[in-house]
């Protein structure tokens, strides 16, 4: 196998669920009553409550170190968890033991858009987000300098505002905002409104990635209610293509030529496929759709600000010729149910091993890419030598990794379905479909 302990990692997806004290310390006393509050519920569940909207987590949200006869998407407690998923403490404990030099953590309870955090009070909703924003960034990620790459979450409901803020946080060291895969899914205007060009212009200004999260949407793609759940997984890819699609035929990318795109969690194995088909497109149809790339084909400009992201895509390495070296980097999707934490090294090791990928470009696809699109250097505050899987597992040496049940309820494969099928009909009705 490739040498998996020489590898290093970092990172470009995974998540965290919130702790309760998020708010404590950067959010103005007259606000603090009105926060939202995790709350644990009569049958035992810890949900979010904001004035009268109550928001549950998914299960599937937060399965690192349980065995898989436990997920589900029904709600749980932190106590039904690994502490790794709210205790930046235990994170680090977790990401050594995996050997996972850095991460980019996206949010869970105030969704991808912060849209949770819309209220009747504007201000209130404004302040939500800086307050989650200053936690993240100075508190989560401050924890352990060099350890994550900082987020930043927009004030989705204005453009304006959300323009502010990334600028207010690239000062603060931060260059990924995390943002809808589709706004106007949302009601929002669609990526084609130039409502968003303030967005567009202060991403450019501060070398900040759009960071597309697959799912952001808010939609689950899934035919009908009574589609088994593998339905929903397995598509759950198709919403971030259709974002590819739309954002590289706007007039974004040409108006806003320094604008970087990230498709995260969305796999890469599709890739080449979708760039042959949009040069076809191209070729067949620009006499009257009159597109115009400036001499360039579609798959060149998709390869200028797309950066594709997998956790594992044996597929997706095979063709990473036709893809782009450049363009590839690599995800842990810790604690959700599709990462291999804490043993992905030797996934990725044999991927690479079975796919004849050169050390060259093992680099770029473990963290040369991200450290460039991100504009993050870990190095700064730990040596090479000491980033490495196997030094970071030997720093987590005695630290427990055991796979555990944890569920405080168990639930029966009929409970489960019928939890996943509770949430399509919301999502579907949601969807007007």
């Amino acid at each position: 196998m490739a040498g998996v302990d020489d590898f290093i990692l970092v990172s470009v997806d995974d998540h965290l669920i919130e702790p309760p004290d998020i708010f404590v310390n950067h959010l103005g006393a007259e606000y603090h009553e009105r926060a939202p509050k995790l709350v644990r519920n009569d049958e035992g569940n810890d949900v979010w409550v904001f004035g009268k909207v109550v928001i549950e987590t998914a299960a599937l949200n937060a399965v690192a170190g349980r065995p898989r006869e436990e997920y589900g998407l029904e709600p749980q407690s932190l106590d039904e968890v690994r502490p790794g998923c709210y205790d930046v403490h235990e994170r680090v404990k977790d990401m050594n033991a995996g050997g996972v030099l850095a991460s980019m953590n996206f949010p869970s309870f105030p969704t991808f858009t912060a849209r949770t955090f819309l209220s009747e009070d504007r201000d209130l909703s404004d302040a939500l987000v800086r307050a989650y924003n200053d936690w993240h960034i100075d508190e989560w990620c401050g924890a352990y300098p060099g350890r994550f790459i900082p987020m930043a979450v927009p004030m989705i409901w204005d453009a304006e505002a959300t323009a502010g803020e990334i600028r207010r946080t690239a000062a603060k060291g931060n260059h990924s905002l995390s943002f809808t895969e589709n706004p106007a899914a949302l009601g929002y205007p669609s990526f084609h409104d130039e409502y968003w060009d303030p967005v567009w212009r202060a991403c450019c200004d501060t070398a900040t990635v759009l960071s597309i999260h697959l799912g952001s949407s808010g939609k689950m793609v899934i035919p009908a209610i009574d589609s088994p759940p593998d339905v929903m997984i397995t598509l759950q890819p198709m919403n971030i293509q259709s974002a590819a699609a739309d954002l590289l035929w706007s007039r974004v990318l040409r108006k806003f030529p320094a604008l970087r795109v990230a498709l995260s969690e969305g796999g890469t194995g599709w890739i080449p496929y979708f760039l042959e088909r949009v040069d076809r497109t191209f070729d067949m149809h620009r006499a009257w759709t009159l597109q115009d790339f400036g001499g360039k084909l579609p798959s060149e400009v998709f390869r200028e600000h797309f950066l594709t992201c997998f956790i594992s895509d044996p597929v997706g390495v095979a063709l990473r010729e036709s893809i782009g070296i450049d363009n590839i980097a690599w995800e842990a999707d810790y604690p959700h149910s599709d990462s291999m934490w804490p043993d992905a090294p030797e996934e990725l090791g044999r991927v690479f091993d079975a796919k004849g990928v050169a050390q060259e470009e093992i680099s770029k696809i473990t963290h040369e890419n991200a450290m460039r699109w991100y504009s993050f250097d870990p190095f700064v505050h730990l040596p090479k030598e000491q980033s490495t899987v196997g030094a970071l597992r030997r720093r987590a040496a005695g630290h427990d990794v055991t796979v555990m049940a944890r569920s405080t309820r168990v639930r029966t494969p009929d409970e489960k379905l019928e939890g996943f099928r509770q949430r399509a009909r919301r999502a579907l009705a949601a969807s007007g479909s």
